[in-house]
This record gives C-alpha cells, sequence and structure tokens, in this order.
C-alpha cells in the first residue's frame, strides 16, 4: 500500500478519535510545548476540572466504590467526571486509542436505576470506571492495537475475525462486577517496545515529563492513570510491558504469574507462542486498588471461561499470614528477608535508579527486615533465552500486521525482521533451556535460607524495573530487567519511589557512596529532572497475595523516606 494511503488512514482514524470528544471538553487554547511546560499533572489539568470532577477523579478507587456502591455518588456523575478528564489527558499527550463516553454515561445510568430500585449495588465495582488498554475486545468498538491494517477491519485480528461483537472474557467479567468501560489506550505497534507509538497516535508522552516517554507497551494506561483520566485500568505485560510504563508514571502495577487473570478474547502480538505467555495485570495509584481490581475479577471464577486459566481463587489467609509478618517486624522480630539487586551485570543504571535503590534498602532496614544482596543465576543467560523467544517467528507475525497496510516499523519495536523462523525442534530445544535456567534460579531463592535469619528463604525482592527513569525517546535499550522476570514466570509489582533530581544524581554529589561501577554517570540530568523513578518488588510463582499486601505496606514507608 502507498505511504500516501496508510498515512491518510491513521490520520483519519486519529482525527476520529479528536471528535469524538464532545466541544465541551475540547482545549480552548494550544498546550505550551513541552520545553516550556513538562509537568501537565496536578494544578495544570486542574484548571479545566470542577471542584466537584477533581475531588472524584483523586479518589482512589476503593474509596470510589465505597461511595457508589452505598448510593452517595452517582455512577453517572462519577463516569461523567473520567470521561471529562481522559478527555483532557488525550489532548495533553495522546493516550487514546479508542473513546466510547456515550455508551458509558447509558452504562451508568442504568446501573444509579437499579442501585435506586434495590438499594444495593450491582457488584463489588458499581460504577468504577475502569479503562483498557487497546489489546481487548468491546462490542461496538473497534481494536486497533496500533496498527493501521486492523483500521475498519477486523480481517486483520486473527484472535477475533467476528466483527467486534465478541467481547474479551475480563471484559465481561467487569460488566458482571459493576465496572463501567469508557476508553481504551495507546500502544505501540507490535506491543513489543518500551515506548508507546505507532502510526496511528503518534507518540505517547509521560504527564510528569513532557520530553520523555511514558513507557511501553501499555503507555496510554499510564499516561491516563498518572493524569488521574482513570482510577485503574488493565495492561498487558510479556516483558515489561505493564511494570515499565507503571513506573515511568510513578503508578503501581503487578504483573501476575500465567492464567491468574484470564486471557481468553484477548488480542496479542505472536498469538499462539507459549514459551512466554503475555499476561494481564492492572495499574493504579495504589497498591490496594490492584488488589480490589484483582480480587474482584477471581471471584468470577475465570477458570470456569478461558481453559488456560488457573483454578486458584483470591487467598485471604495469605494476606493475614503476610501482615502478621509485618507486624512482628514492627514489634522488633526479623520476620520479613528481602534481597536488593544493584545490578544484573549487563544493564548499567542511572543514577536516580541507583538512589532509588539506597532508599528502599534504607526503608526496609529502619523497619527492622534482613536485607541481603541478590546474586541469582545469570542474567546474561537470561536474557539470552529472552531474546531468542521474542525472535522464534523470526519477525513473521510482525511483518505479516504491518504488511496489511504497508506501513513502517517505528524505531522503537525491538522484534527484528529479518530473522528467521526457529523450527519446532529448535523450539522444543529453547523450553527446554528455559526450564533449566528456572530451575537454576529456584535453587538459588531456596539456597537464600542459610542467610537470611529468619529460617527460610527471602520473601521478595527488589531490583530496577528499567536501567533509567522515564525515558528519553528511542533510549530505551535494555528490557531485561523486567522480561527476565515473565522467563521465570514470577510474580512482580512495580512500586514508585521517588523522582530524579538534577541537583543530587550527579556524581559531584556522591549520594550513593562508593559502589558506583554499574552507574552510567553519563546521563542527561537535565532532561530527566522530575522522571519519575520505580522499582519492581519480585515474588515468587503465584504470590500475587502476598506481594500486593507487602508493595502497599512497604509503599507507603518509601514514599516517607524519599521525602
Amino acid at each position: 500500500m502507498p505511504e500516501s494511503t496508510w498515512n491518510t488512514q491513521g490520520e483519519a482514524k486519529r482525527q476520529s478519535v479528536l471528535n469524538l470528544i464532545p466541544d465541551k471538553w475540547r482545549l480552548k487554547d494550544p498546550v505550551p510545548p513541552a520545553a516550556e511546560l513538562r509537568d501537565v499533572t496536578g494544578n495544570y489539568i486542574r484548571q479545566f476540572l470542577t471542584e466537584r470532577e477533581t475531588e472524584i477523579t483523586e479518589t482512589d478507587a476503593v474509596d470510589i466504590v465505597a461511595q457508589t456502591s452505598t448510593g452517595n455518588w452517582t455512577a453517572v456523575e462519577v463516569i461523567e467526571a473520567f470521561c471529562h478528564r481522559a478527555a483532557l489527558a488525550h489532548q495533553l499527550v495522546n493516550c487514546l486509542h479508542e473513546i466510547f463516553f456515550d455508551a458509558a454515561i447509558e452504562n451508568a445510568k442504568q446501573q444509579d436505576e437499579y442501585y435506586a430500585k434495590h438499594k444495593a449495588p450491582i457488584g463489588p465495582l458499581h460504577g468504577l470506571p475502569v479503562s483498557l488498554k487497546d489489546t481487548f475486545h468491546v462490542k461496538g468498538v473497534e481494536t486497533t492495537m496500533g496498527y493501521i491494517g486492523w483500521i475498519n477491519t477486523f480481517e486483520g485480528n486473527r484472535n477475533d475475525p467476528r466483527s467486534g461483537q465478541e467481547e474479551s472474557e475480563l471484559v465481561r467479567e467487569l460488566r458482571v462486577l459493576g465496572a463501567v468501560l469508557y476508553c481504551k489506550t495507546s500502544v505501540p505497534s507490535t506491543l513489543m517496545a518500551g515506548e508507546t507509538v505507532n502510526n496511528i497516535i503518534g507518540y505517547t508522552w509521560n504527564p510528569k515529563n513532557r520530553l520523555l516517554s511514558s513507557g511501553g507497551s501499555s503507555g496510554g494506561e499510564g499516561a491516563l492513570i498518572a493524569l488521574r483520566g482513570s482510577p485503574v485500568g488493565f495492561g498487558t505485560d510479556i516483558g515489561g510491558s505493564v511494570r515499565i510504563p507503571a513506573g515511568f508514571n510513578s503508578l503501581y502495577g503487578i504483573k501476575p504469574s500465567a492464567g491468574r487473570i484470564p486471557y481468553q478474547g484477548a488480542p496479542n502480538s505472536m498469538d499462539g507462542q507459549s514459551s512466554i505467555l503475555s499476561v494481564i495485570g492492572p495499574i493504579a495509584p495504589s497498591a490496594r486498588s490492584l488488589a480490589l481490581l484483582f480480587k474482584a475479577v477471581l471471584a468470577q471464577e475465570p477458570w470456569l471461561h478461558d481453559p488456560l486459566a488457573f483454578e486458584l481463587p483470591w487467598r485471604d489467609q495469605i494476606v493475614e499470614d503476610t501482615k502478621v509478618l509485618i507486624d512482628k517486624a514492627k514489634a522488633g522480630s526479623s520476620a520479613l528477608a528481602f534481597g536488593v539487586m544493584k545490578h544484573d551485570g549487563l544493564g548499567r543504571i542511572h543514577p536516580p535508579i541507583a538512589r532509588g535503590l539506597k532508599i528502599v534498602e534504607q526503608t526496609l532496614r529502619r523497619l527492622g527486615h534482613r536485607v541481603i544482596e541478590w546474586k541469582p543465576p545469570s542474567h546474561a543467560k537470561g536474557a539470552e533465552l529472552l531474546g531468542q523467544i521474542f525472535q522464534m517467528d523470526g519477525g513473521a507475525d510482525l511483518k505479516y500486521h504491518l504488511g496489511l497496510s504497508g506501513e513502517p516499523k517505528p524505531a522503537q519495536v525491538i522484534v527484528n525482521t529479518e530473522g528467521n523462523e526457529m523450527t519446532a525442534y529448535a523450539i522444543a530445544a529453547l523450553n527446554v533451556a528455559k526450564r533449566e535456567y528456572q530451575k537454576q534460579y529456584m535453587d538459588y531463592w531456596n539456597s537464600t535460607a542459610a542467610i537470611t535469619g529468619t529460617g527460610r528463604p527471602v520473601d521478595a525482592f527488589f531490583c530496577p524495573a528499567a536501567p533509567h527513569a522515564a525515558v528519553i525517546p528511542k533510549e530505551f535499550y535494555y528490557v531485561a530487567y523486567t522480561g527476565i522476570i515473565n522467563l521465570l514466570d514470577y510474580t512482580a509489582v512495580a512500586v514508585p519511589v521517588t523522582f530524579a533530581d538534577k541537583k543530587i544524581d550527579v556524581k559531584s554529589v556522591n549520594v550513593l557512596g562508593d559502589d558506583t561501577e554499574h552507574v552510567q554517570w553519563d546521563y542527561d540530568a537535565e532532561t530527566y529532572d522530575g522522571a519519575p523513578v520505580c522499582l519492581q518488588l519480585v515474588g515468587r510463582r503465584f504470590q500475587e497475595e502476598k506481594m500486593l499486601t507487602l508493595a502497599e505496606h512497604l509503599g507507603e514507608e518509601i514514599a516517607q523516606d524519599a521525602k
């Protein structure tokens, strides 16, 4: 297809999304360029909102549900406030792919009518606005996943060629739970990128610093929630695509183990490969909001509707057991132990990330937890396996979907289109090597029981989610910090720590001590100034309840120490 044709299609789709924003919510004046105004969160976006809209949209998901499920707030006033703020967010940073505000408001009206009649909520998420990455099917709403070839047709989507009349399983469950769905958010073409850019909407910028990226591939979710255009949303993660945008936007985000949240009916890149399964996880400003969504979805028994979902309900006992260990630590008992990995031997980290690790270690020690240096099996080997899996089809899936329109591959996409497809025999051997690596990592984790002082192996470990804070466009160069966690199928939560500071994160200040050989000092301190700094908290497989409980407890303490 000629360039003018795919480009015209992209422009038309981009404009169609803008046209769905009501006139009353459109910005009247141009937004100052990023060089003049980096941060459009907080007071900047609030100037376009009423006090009531600000109150509603800056309330977290748990408290929103407490208001809507008791009739104190109507579902309509809540969704209208979030639709307005989401419309503003898109005009500021390019974060939406699909808008269906009218359908959402009609749904909210039905919920209010139900509550008025029954004096009870529809479900545990009654009236809660939930945004979705554009990797879910919503009836009557297009799914492009960033591909121009998917515009106005579902033929390019091998996962669902039925004209969008069936919804993804998670979407169905959210509706049953009472959630109100109203928009889908931007992704990079192919999903295989640490930044969000495609030939439809262009680049999705970081709301806290518009010189930088919002992350990827769930970058639209991260940007929208950072601007409080959504209280909570769902993304997908095969190499860091929930944790990176959560961290780049100073949010919490969980990558569960495969099979915990239903993936049935959701489109994907490289659909069908199972060496590393993509997973679905929520993103929100608070860890307790993640737990609310996670627990609600599991209550729908997704294993009855998704053949790959595990029959593993939410385990309150694990939450309580973890809280007991936290309380013991507060009482002076070294009941919890954590590993801290400062560097994986490959990806040198920027000073703000190194400072974030130091803050976390200080917090852990202040709280009375045991801390050890995390020295696992070679991450170089894990990174090699990761790269081979991502390239096993030789770029065939990418070439097919880009070829539907003839559009070019964005520079940030990590998949190489010039590779060779692996044979079935080679893929089998690769899967054996992955399994052996998983066993080595498991054995190492078990071995830490000898040095923690608790009589048990470490409960979790902290490590970077990326070598840098929210990144300069086209400079996301190393995905293995998150990707290896996908290879291992571990549970991981992105935890906000601090913000890059050009006055502190410089070598002359030396706030990191002498152990800085792994720190990349020649970074652009001026451009990164104000960028969110995040780490990931990693647990073993299927430890979602424990990691969310620890993330809520530690996140609050870390935030205090970072001030």
